[in-house]
């Protein structure tokens, strides 16, 4: 294996492997998010566990072009400014080198998903440490006062000690969530609950602390007017009742509306959010798409 080809295989190793512990890690903070109690999907598990090959060939095909096409070029580029303005090539120039090949990624982080500046900045920070780990990592086989490494003998030390660090972030992951870092929605009490709620488009539902409910244009779904699991949307407005179901832990608990005037048995909503800031939902069609009708209280 020549020195391109071993620098782009131990470059794609480690980028192989920072993707495995970005994705424990993503997940993780996925669980802390605020997000309603959606029901297991054994569908999906099955596909994912078909597409998974599929996927982890994707993954492969990307790191080898970002290996290619980015720390082979920072890498370079590190080995120039070194020599260009300091007289000698120094590791500290691949970190600057990558931090300004990942400026792009803030302000493209903030402008596609409208995420904040502290956002952007934190993007910039994860890309410049994923681009500086491989380079830096690579970076040793191009060393000439250093003991000569193959290729494959590299690829083989990332191999080895990317297992134990993936192996110790998921044993670490499984410890956060059995020490409860993942959401879970608060106990709500009937006194908490009152108040209007949005759908974001116009419609409402107002709960009195005396059990009353007043609903304005609220989309109720109809499963029994069409055989599939697109349902016929009417809006309800009326003035009806409502009470509180706590049932058996903070997922199961279930606000019941009733107002005669709706089209459709408005059914119970679900319940997620803060004490603060509550919010009421229901799922649209087939429980396994995770399609929600969200109220929010305003």
């Amino acid at each position: 294996m020549d020195r391109f080809g071993s620098v782009v295989a131990t470059s794609v190793s480690v980028l192989l492997v920072e993707a495995v512990i970005g994705i424990i890690a993503a997940y993780v903070w996925d669980q802390t998010q605020e997000t309603p109690p959606l029901p297991y999907n054994a569908l999906g598990l099955v596909l994912m566990v078909i597409a998974a090959p599929f996927v982890a060939a994707a993954g492969g095909a990307l790191c080898a072009f970002l290996a290619v096409g980015v720390v082979v070029p920072v890498l370079t580029a590190a080995a120039w400014l070194g020599r260009r303005l300091s007289g000698r090539e120094a590791w500290w120039w691949v970190p600057v080198t990558a931090a300004a090949a990942a400026l792009p990624a803030a302000p493209a982080l903030v402008l596609l998903t409208e995420a904040g500046i502290a956002a952007g900045l934190a993007g910039w920070v994860t890309a410049t440490t994923a681009l500086t780990a491989p380079a830096l990592v690579a970076r040793r086989l191009l060393l000439p006062d250093r003991p000569r490494l193959s290729g494959r003998t590299m690829v083989g030390r990332v191999s080895l000690y990317g297992t134990l660090a993936a192996v110790t972030a998921f044993a670490l992951a499984g410890v956060a969530l059995f020490a409860g870092v993942a959401y879970e929605p608060p106990w709500f009490n009937p006194a908490q609950l009152a108040g209007t709620y949005s759908d974001g488009k116009g419609g409402t539902l107002t709960l009195t602390r005396d059990g009353a409910a007043v609903a304005t244009r609220i989309d109720t779904f109809d499963f029994e007017a069409v055989d599939s699991f697109d349902p016929v949307v009417r809006e309800c407005t009326g003035v009806g009742t409502w009470s509180f179901s706590p049932v058996d832990g903070p997922h199961s608990q279930q606000v019941d509306v009733s107002v005669d005037a709706c089209p459709v048995d408005m059914d119970s909503w679900s319940l997620y959010g803060t004490r603060e800031s509550p919010k009421l939902f229901v799922f649209v069609g087939d429980p396994d798409s995770w399609d929600l009708y969200t109220l929010r209280r305003e």
